[in-house]
């Protein structure tokens, strides 16, 4: 009798870290025949659990943009850096790239929208990955004022890509957390 159940093996593949595609490594050739890779920019997970949910529906390559300077970890730091990088033009340098992106034939990019737009570090990475010929099919968050400008971004910066549609989301449990957080401590009343 066979000891492992369909059931432990599913629940087993389930905990297994997602293994990002690196500069450095990638995974097997097998792998690279699928010829699809999800790309995706995170910065409080809402746009990392679709990403994930998408690499593990259709068994896809997954890669995980990163600046080489991580943005600050306060929120409102965030949005300010954010905003001075997008009113300059300015692109963050990545971490990595994607060593094989010839091998895709399919991208799905994934990444929430910030100051109305796409972060810059989407643009340094339509910048730095040559996506002629690919179908690009985004995949954006936003925490309730939609996609703004981010998809001119994509056409702008993935020219010669079949940009088709994706999926928009709002996500805004962030803000929504802050905006309910500064409301409560405007009522609240400190003992002199």
């Amino acid at each position: 009798m066979n000891r492992f159940s369909r059931r432990k093996i599913l629940g087993a593949l389930l905990m297994l870290p997602w293994l990002p595609v690196s500069a450095a490594s990638n995974r097997s050739a097998a792998t690279s025949a699928r010829k699809t890779l999800v790309a995706y920019f995170s910065r409080s997970g809402n746009t990392r659990v679709i990403a994930g949910q998408i690499h593990r529906a259709l068994g896809t390559d997954l890669f995980e943009i990163e600046p080489v300077t991580p943005y600050p970890e306060d929120y409102e730091q965030t949005v300010e850096q954010a905003r001075r990088e997008r009113d300059r033009g300015y692109e963050p340098p990545l971490k990595s790239t994607v060593a094989n992106i010839a091998a895709y034939e399919t991208i799905f990019l994934g990444f929430p929208i910030w100051g109305e737009t796409a972060p810059p570090i989407i643009r340094s990475f339509l910048s730095r990955h040559d996506l002629s010929g690919k179908t690009l099919i985004p995949f954006i968050t936003h925490g309730g004022y939609g996609l703004g400008s981010s998809l001119s971004v994509l056409a702008q910066h993935a020219l010669r890509a079949r940009l088709v549609e994706g999926l928009t989301m709002e996500a805004d449990q962030e803000r929504r957390t802050l905006n309910t957080v500064t409301q409560w401590l405007g009522n609240v009343r400190l003992p002199r």
